[in-house]
């Protein structure tokens, strides 16, 4: 892979990157543009083909999409669209073409702008569909399989806590230009949460961290760490590799709960099944607030019950359960919050229409006959649709009737015989298969937003010339784990810092394991080939060994410290991030270099 002229582009990065780097995108990269010292690119040759259409090429050498910037701006379309490394074969959208074609580039920096605006929204999108649709058809399967807490919390309910972070490295790893993103978003994604989330819940409220968890949690994602580690040396993930990824959360999930087991049957108590629909244990603190909570629910619905019972109507039902907006919460809450509200309608309008959600905690279990109807049409709809961007819901069978087209004939059968046979008071026996069937279209959902954001990432590489190691360890790592922090940080404010804590470490092990090991053997089941990896020369090296060595510090300071966790250990744990992305920046501009014999 081609690197990128060296020059003293850290100072331009960390004082002036969106100057000058829109500047450059005006003018047009020039040999005065490059700093001293910098190698000119070679000469692009652009010429016609006899069928009139512009090709591209280098001399004696592959072109790489990034080099774009180095041309002339009238040369960047031309570029953009002949050169094959700047092919996007997945997504709905062709973010290079529209920030090199369609906006001329003195408009470079507006294009930015609403690229940056539509990665916030694409970000705002994942957290919704995992929060409101994704994650609670995860506990309804688990309840209704009546799967104990402890192997609920390391499997379904992990998963839908990682899914963007998942999604996003499945979709990463399918491209072998993109793979550095899913490499520097696991990785980027782990120093943050380890040090950043870790250190600010010590600071927020000093505690004494769970023993038997911690240790258990650290070795395993040390081992993980370790075995990505050797998979970067030898530059490649076989099928034994991505077999090892998944192996080992397995024997991490076995462990789990075989370590459950001994401990409860020591005390003298039995797994709980999670169908039980309560907490293991609660605090006299939880019991409190929950039974004010339940008084307060009681009372606000009784004020709000009208005096006279009246059945709904079937359209009444329908427009009710599309509807996203509660008037009366909209009344009591803050600006901040209605305006976050009026950016999440959109989502959670189009979620609500495509994707079902089962709630066992009603009484109803989210029953609604004609929305329910009305989703297994739009559910099948939106799975083929969104499935490798639309290219088998497209297909015409004998090139004649489309596939989408069978799915609604089928579907639509298929609903008017749910809605004839049954009622709107009472949901049918069969109402938890319908947590499955949202399950699976949420998950596409999801996944189709992470390819639009990993596009997103690239675009915006090429435009600033950064690698995708880079780009993963901030911006996607960043987004990915935002919701994490702000949730683990809430609960320790709260009071429950031992399990946000626990939270860091045991989340982002199966992030790790089962994100580059599911999205290789996806990637191995398309090209029956290993998964190559193109490390970004110094960089990818320094984030695993920051990882690394964030994990041997915790490991062995939180036992020096009896498991006594304070204010002091959170600041090391945030200045250790200071310098890491630090040394991160000066590395991926070139600042810090390995020396030349």
């Amino acid at each position: 892979m081609a690197r990128r002229p060296a020059s003293g582009r850290a100072v331009w990065m960390l004082s002036a990157l969106w100057t000058l780097s829109c500047g450059a995108g005006a003018s047009g990269a020039t040999a005065g543009s490059w700093g001293v010292g910098s190698q000119m690119p070679l000469h692009l040759e652009i010429g016609r083909e006899p069928d009139g259409i512009q090709y591209a090429q280098y001399q004696d050498r592959t072109v790489d999409c990034w080099e774009v910037r180095t041309q002339n701006s009238s040369a960047w379309c031309s570029f953009i669209r002949t050169n094959p490394d700047c092919r996007m074969d997945s997504g709905f959208l062709n973010y290079l073409n529209g920030v090199f074609c369609v906006f001329p580039p003195a408009l470079l920096a507006l294009a930015v702008s609403l690229y940056a605006l539509w990665l916030l929204y694409l970000f705002l999108i994942l957290g919704v569909t995992a929060e409101k649709f994704f994650c609670p058809n995860l506990s309804a399967i688990s309840i209704n399989l009546k799967l104990a807490h402890n192997v609920a919390g390391v499997t379904f309910l992990a998963f839908g806590n990682g899914a963007p972070d998942v999604f996003s490295a499945v979709v990463a790893f399918s491209d072998p230009r993109t793979a550095g993103l899913a490499i520097g978003a696991l990785f980027g994604a782990g120093v943050f949460v380890t040090t950043v989330v870790a250190g600010g819940i010590a600071l927020l409220k000093p505690f004494t961290v769970a023993s038997r968890p911690f240790l258990r949690d650290s070795v395993f994602y040390m081992a993980a760490v370790f075995l990505t580690f050797t998979m970067l040396y030898f530059r490649q993930i076989t099928l034994a590799g991505a077999l090892s990824y998944l192996g080992l959360y397995i024997f991490y999930v076995l462990t789990v709960v075989i370590c459950t087991w001994i401990h409860r049957r020591h005390r003298g108590d039995s797994l709980s099944p999670a169908g039980s629909g309560q907490p293991e244990q609660l605090s006299d603190g939880e019991e409190e607030d929950s039974a004010s909570s339940s008084v307060h629910s009681e009372e606000y619905e009784e004020e709000y019950r009208p005096l006279l019972p009246s059945e709904e109507t079937t359209l009444q039902i329908l427009t009710k359960s599309v509807n996203p907006l509660d008037r009366r919460k909209w009344r009591r809450k803050s600006c901040y919050w209605r305006v976050l509200k009026v950016l999440k309608l959109p989502v959670e309008f189009v979620m609500l229409l495509t994707v079902p959600v089962v709630d066992p905690d009603q009484e109803d279990q989210n029953w609604k006959r004609p929305l329910n109807c009305l989703h297994l049409i739009t559910s099948p709809l939106v799975c083929i649709l969104t499935l490798k961007s639309g290219a088998y819901g497209l297909y015409k069978i004998q090139g004649v009737f489309p596939i989408w087209g069978l799915v609604i004939l089928i579907s639509a059968v298929l609903a008017a015989v749910v809605f004839c046979t049954t009622k709107n008071e009472e949901p049918p026996k069969y109402h938890c298969a319908f947590a499955f069937l949202g399950f699976l279209a949420s998950a596409l959902w999801i996944n189709a937003v992470a390819t639009e954001v990993v596009n997103v990432l690239r675009t915006l590489g090429v435009v600033f010339q950064l690698s995708n190691t880079v780009l993963g360890l901030t911006l996607l790592a960043w987004g990915n784990s935002i919701g994490d922090t702000f949730s683990d940080l809430t609960m320790a404010r709260q009071g429950y810092p031992r399990m946000a804590f626990s939270a860091c470490f045991g989340g982002i092990i199966f992030n790790m394991l089962v994100g580059v090991g599911l999205g290789c053997l996806l990637q191995m089941t398309s090209s029956h080939l290993p998964v190559k990896l193109e490390p970004d020369g110094l960089l990818v090296w320094i984030l695993a060994g920051a990882l690394g060595l964030s994990l041997v510090f915790s490991f062995i300071s939180v036992p020096a410290q009896c498991f006594e966790l304070g204010r002091g250990y959170g600041l090391c744990l945030l200045l250790y991030y200071v310098a890491f992305l630090t040394i991160a920046l000066l590395t991926e501009f070139k600042v810090i270099r390995l020396p030349t014999f």
